[in-house]
């Protein structure tokens, strides 16, 4: 920080000139008063950084000084000069707002290191502060946040979208906020009076999907005890959100496409024809066109679906949007866990700005959650981070994306010994996409 301004106030010259001396020399931009009254008279006209306060001194004392200076302006640090003997009135004046204290005799050095911790705390209050607005600003659609040209066009979309009644593919990798923009386009759709309802397509298994779009009747088959709403029935009046289209199985495809077309069904066991009015939002990580041409998704219900289409772009590709996502995190797991997190070290962001986010915003808000159940001081630092980087494998320009998704995906299994649940939850991403990646990439446990 330039021109950090400092006043010292204390009743003996001595003290005023040696330490005035010692911050001109760092190049500090110093003031001094000889009592709290003269101080008091200073502040009136001129704002200070920080102020190294005597606790000792005649008429208003060190304590009066820190107390109406705080009422004045809480965000003006205050260090507190003591003496031995009166430790115990110094640690009550950090009780009182105070940042620190310092024991005479001190040396210059001891001096300087604690005004640079200030002056860095300082800046990363100021840098949290500035991060909170942009949040305010570029927050336009509930949790979805950015500041980037792609998600600045992605609003703009879902603002032109969501007036509409037409249904919606979001395509995007795993965790770059599909479900966030479906959610987003309801909210702000003549829907939005209705409920949301979501069917998470690859995490279901296929023998009751059935059950759980259409519902069933009691009786219709050995564990149906009583008569079930199938998510058909509840999205009536509201959305239908399925996501990972991609996954769903041929022979739903098709009962689904039925329901699409003329919105009639019929619960498993059921006899009686019911009727579910709702807007669809679809959304899936696989590329569907390539889906069709293998023979494994209906090229009717793609068109069906096909209708206004967008993608999510890949944290990795809109990496100017990581301090304002790392931040709106670390404000919710702060406030969640009861922990006062002031920021982000510089050094921690670096990391975040060089990695890759695999697992994009995703993976990024289980590494900001983590730091901060982890941490231990009040900033964040590099080792809170679960940053897994790819230092042993080779990485070159020849490398694809699926290779070192692969590699890396591999690499987590290994570490948390093929513990599904952990590396899921590690990779941002939930069991059943880990499964589907297994598969697609052939990776086999090993002997």
């Amino acid at each position: 920080m330039d021109n950090t301004k400092i006043l010292i106030v204390d009743d003996e010259l001595i003290m005023r000139e040696s330490l005035a001396g010692w911050l001109e020399r760092d190049g500090h931009e110093v003031s001094a008063a000889a009592s709290g009254e003269e101080a008091m008279e200073v502040l009136k006209d001129s704002r200070f950084d920080i102020l190294l306060v005597d606790i000792k001194m005649e008429g208003m004392s060190g304590l009066d000084v820190l107390k109406q200076v705080k009422e004045n302006d809480p965000d003006v640090d205050v260090v507190m000069i003591t003496a031995y003997g009166s430790i115990a009135t110094a640690i009550e004046a950090m009780k009182n707002g105070a940042y620190d204290y310092l024991l005479k005799p001190f040396d210059p050095d001891e001096l300087g290191v604690l005004i640079e911790r200030i002056i860095e705390h300082q800046a990363q209050l100021r840098e949290c502060m500035f991060l909170r607005e942009q949040y305010k600003e570029r927050t336009r659609f509930e949790s979805m946040i950015g500041q980037s040209r792609p998600m600045q066009e992605i609003f703009d979309l879902i603002q032109d979208v969501a007036p509409m009644d037409s249904t919606v593919l979001i395509y995007g990798e795993t965790g770059t906020g599909k479900g966030l923009a479906a959610k987003a386009i309801h909210t702000n759709s003549p829907y939005s009076d209705g409920p949301f309802v979501v069917v998470n397509c690859g995490a279901i298994p296929s023998h009751i999907m059935e059950s759980e779009l259409f519902g069933h009747q009691k009786g219709a088959f050995t564990d149906a005890k009583e008569t079930k709403k199938g998510r058909l029935e509840m999205a009536h009046g509201g959305t239908l959100f399925l996501d990972e289209i991609g996954e769903i199985s041929m022979r739903m495809q098709i009962d689904l496409l039925q329901v699409l077309e003329d919105h009639v069904f019929y619960r498993v066991g059921g006899t009686q024809p019911l009727e579910a009015y709702f807007r669809v939002i679809a959304a899936t990580n696989r590329n569907l066109e390539d889906a069709i041409k293998d023979g494994i998704f209906r090229e009717d219900l793609y068109y069906r679906l096909n209708v206004i289409s967008f993608t999510m772009s890949p944290l990795r590709e809109h990496k100017e949007d990581i301090p304002l996502l790392a931040e709106h995190f670390l404000h919710r797991f702060s406030q969640e866990t009861n922990k006062p997190i002031d920021g982000i070290s510089r050094e921690a962001m670096d990391e975040m700005m060089l990695y890759e986010w695999p697992g994009n915003v995703r993976e990024l808000e289980n590494a900001i959650e983590r730091a901060v159940v982890v941490g231990k001081g009040r900033t964040i630092m590099p080792d809170d981070l679960p940053i897994f980087r790819l230092e042993h494998i080779t990485v070159s320009k020849d490398n694809s994306l699926r290779e070192v998704e692969k590699a890396h995906i591999i690499q987590i299994l290994n570490e948390n010994q093929w513990n599904i649940a952990k590396s899921s939850k590690t990779l941002g991403i939930d069991r059943s996409t880990l499964y589907s990646k297994i598969k697609r990439y052939k990776i086999k446990k090993p002997a």
